[in-house]
């Protein structure tokens, strides 16, 4: 486990709808048996008739509160996309979605961005491209050069 040191102590929170409901609990097992600590938002059955927002918003809330800014959080849904979209709505809070292909995404969300919500395309991934994505973009450190954390405060300011 590379990720940050005051990271460390903080658990990975997890939400899911209905479509990424199986990938999530498979990913909640391996983060577990990797040592992490987790925080499930939920979905905590699966409910063909659930909708995505609740949940996403309620993990984002988490990410969004911490002062410190060491919360992480690995959201599921069908496309990841509509995941992103509600996460993105907090202040704070920098999610990305993937949905497969190139890791160098995952890569340059947490070097050049601080992606602290990552959001997994569920109906695009296996359960090992996923876990190998989670490690990725956990381990992966902000590269704090100036530039990016310059954008980053543009970011958090717009009005």
């Amino acid at each position: 486990m590379n990720i940050h040191a005051a990271a460390k102590n903080n658990p990975i929170i997890l939400a899911s709808d209905h479509a990424g409901f199986a990938l999530k609990e498979a990913v909640k097992t391996f983060l577990h048996e990797k040592g992490y600590a987790i925080d499930d938002m939920g979905a905590h059955t699966l409910d063909p008739e659930d909708d995505y927002p609740p949940y996403m918003a309620k993990a984002a809330m988490k990410v969004a509160q911490d002062m410190k800014g060491y919360s992480r959080a690995i959201i599921f849904g069908g496309s990841g996309e509509g995941e992103a979209i509600v996460a993105n709505r907090f202040p704070g809070v920098r999610a990305t979605a993937w949905y497969g292909g190139s890791h160098d995404i995952l890569k340059f969300a947490r070097t050049d961005n601080d992606s602290n919500i990552l959001s997994i395309g569920a109906r695009f991934v296996s359960e090992e491209e996923a876990k190998e994505a989670v490690i990725q973009w956990l381990e992966t450190p902000f590269s704090n050069e100036e530039r990016h954390k310059r954008r980053i405060g543009e970011i958090d300011n717009i009005e």
